[in-house]
């Protein structure tokens, strides 16, 4: 966003009144659902794409670094979608093979229409009573192309969101209307919103959502909401927000402490970053257990908008972890100031990790080959991190960012420092405010979203608003490596999922069976499927699963491994499981973990 506190709060009125003076400029014909902005394309409701803008100078001034081929194959990107309607701003991958994907009611109207006579009441038209049929929420099957709209009522604007234990999307706070309001998404083909307002005690406009051993929904942070709670049961509403002074003593001018990092550690507690400084906390009792020292440096969180996960939990050796959690890149604390008078310092180059539960715990510093702002950190089922999408000048904020970075770059957790980033193939399309990304089961990853403008805009601008999709091939999947790709049999996986502490088998074969796969060269994961906004997945965890048994049957192969003991490992949900063999993926089989 951009401008002061009074601006921002401004802002979205003048917004309304933009889009209201939009779309009565439109014919809305009822029994159609079309708007009247050009012919739309085959899918019912989608609009043409407007022309864009020639490229101009901010446009081009993108940073592509130098394809690192020494490894070999370096990815490559095709376009899924050339329009999926809605600017992916918030995007979560579900289990029934369909991505969500939806931005905010603040923008005005989107690319893609509602069902006819399924227009939303808008509660800040202006002039009121205005209905809204702009749909702001997408299911986008990501292996056709097919979209169909989701209704939602209140604002989702800079929301958050989490997997409850049967694959529901539980989604919590937004802007205005919809700062209280928890919503739910079911996984069940044809599902739409379910809206329960005035739910959350405090308003939750940029928290994070974490899900709890215990199968429970914490929720910390937002603008001017210095406490937690606990998602209450649908219909219930919580009286009172418990107060946490970490997010009150890391606000500054800019604020630099929203969307703050949180990590289940393996032992049930709560790692919490916020600006600069981070916590472990009992989420039971709310007892601050230590105090970590600070990450130097700049700030991290939104506005600064850096990235952060939990490194991936090995359980070969054991479930006593020395689990580590990493921090890479912001911008510098007066980032926001300088944006309102369009200077646009260096984002940070540094990443950091440390392990929580050390005694003495300090921060281990590496560099990044660029400085990277607003981008997206994902762990591949290998094991890797995959850095993408944002920019190498400015910070979070309508128009308050340059330089977009188009060169993925791929972590290996287990390289010694300096040698740990390889640089891969870049995309043709800058990826900065409002982006988002996730990895699929067929172990790709999927790219929405970009909008630096404070609505749906596709000319005039530097940054034009994105509804492209792409899909990335990492390196894993090279062409040459997909004859040995193994496939994971689906009526081997047992339908009642596994559970904690028990033995769990499946079967897998490899194309012809060649080249032969033995006990050494298999390797299980299983990833929880996270919520991404504003360049933080939330939930997101990857386990390395411990193999008890392998046996060759004939032209497959049976696995055996042995489940995570404890929810604390893996809260109760749906998992993406992965074979590997000797490094390359299957497609995943989701899987339920449960008492």
């Amino acid at each position: 966003m951009r401008g002061s506190i009074f601006s921002l709060t401004m802002a979205p009125l003048l917004r309304r009144l933009a889009a209201a003076l939009l779309l009565a400029a439109f014919v809305v014909d009822e029994a159609s659902g079309q708007l009247e902005l050009g012919a739309p394309q085959q899918q019912p409701g989608l609009m043409m794409m407007p022309n864009r803008s020639p490229p101009t100078r901010a446009f081009q001034d993108a940073v592509r670094l130098p394809v690192d081929n020494a490894a070999g194959f370096a990815g490559w990107w095709n376009v899924l979608s050339e329009n999926a309607g809605v600017s992916a701003m918030h995007l979560a991958v579900m289990r029934h093979g369909k991505a969500v994907m939806f931005d905010t009611t603040t923008t005005g109207p989107s690319l893609l229409r509602l069902p006819p006579g399924n227009c939303r009441p808008d509660p800040r038209s202006i002039p009121p009573g205005f209905l809204d049929c702009s749909a702001h929420a997408v299911e986008f099957d990501y292996n056709t192309g097919r979209l169909r709209p989701l209704k939602i009522l209140t604002d989702t604007w800079c929301s958050s969101g989490a997997f409850d234990g049967e694959g529901m999307l539980v989604q919590t706070g937004g802007y205005f209307e919809g700062v209280k309001v928890v919503r739910h998404l079911s996984p069940h083909d044809n599902g739409d919103w379910r809206e329960f307002p005035n739910t959350l005690a405090d308003g939750r406009w940029y928290g994070t959502t974490q899900v709890l051993p215990d199968g429970r929904f914490i929720v910390i942070g937002g603008r001017r909401a210095f406490s937690y709670e606990f998602v209450p049961a649908p219909g219930q509403s919580n009286a009172n927000a418990i107060p946490l002074p970490l997010l009150r003593d890391t606000t500054d001018d800019v604020e630099n402490n929203l969307y703050p990092f949180v990590h289940l550690l393996p032992d049930g507690t709560i790692f919490l970053f916020a600006n600069d400084r981070s916590i472990v906390f009992n989420p039971q009792n709310g007892q601050i257990l230590r105090e970590l020292p600070k990450l130097p440096g700049g700030a991290r969180n939104y506005p600064a908008s850096a990235m952060s996960v939990l490194l991936p939990l090995d359980l070969r050796r054991g479930e006593r972890l020395n689990a580590e959690v990493m921090v890479c890149g912001g911008a510098p604390k007066d980032a926001f100031k300088l944006g309102e008078v369009n200077k646009f310092p260096n984002a940070l180059r540094d990443c950091g990790r440390i392990n929580p539960a050390k005694p003495g715990a300090r921060w281990s510093m590496d560099q990044m080959p660029v400085g990277r702002v607003m981008g997206d950190m994902l762990i591949l089922p290998t094991g890797d991190l995959l850095l993408i999408n944002g920019a190498a000048q400015g910070c979070s904020g309508w128009w308050f960012a340059r330089q977009p970075v188009l060169s993925p770059l791929l972590y290996s957790t287990r390289k010694p420092r300096g040698a740990r980033f390889r640089a891969l193939a870049p995309s043709n399309i800058p990826r900065m405010y409002h982006s988002s990304s996730a990895v699929l089961p067929d172990a790709t990853v999927l790219v929405a979203g970009g909008n630096t403008n404070s609505a749906y805009n596709f000319s005039g601008v530097d940054f034009p608003t994105e509804v492209r999709v792409e899909r990335f091939t990492p390196p894993y999947l090279a062409p040459e490596l997909l004859a040995s790709r193994p496939e994971i049999d689906a009526a081997s996986v047992p339908g009642n999922g596994m559970k904690y502490g028990a033995k769990f088998s499946f079967r897998f074969s490899t194309p012809g069976g060649q080249p032969p796969v033995l006990e050494g060269d298999v390797k299980v994961t299983m990833y929880a499927p996270p919520f991404t906004t504003h360049g933080y997945s939330m939930n997101q965890r990857l386990l390395v699963l411990q193999v008890t048994a392998f046996k060759a049957e004939g032209a497959k192969h049976k696995v055996t491994i042995h489940a995570p003991s404890k929810p604390a490992l893996a809260p109760p949900g749906y998992y993406m499981v992965f074979v590997l063999a000797k490094g390359v993926p299957s497609k995943a089989a989701w899987v339920k973990i449960h008492q």
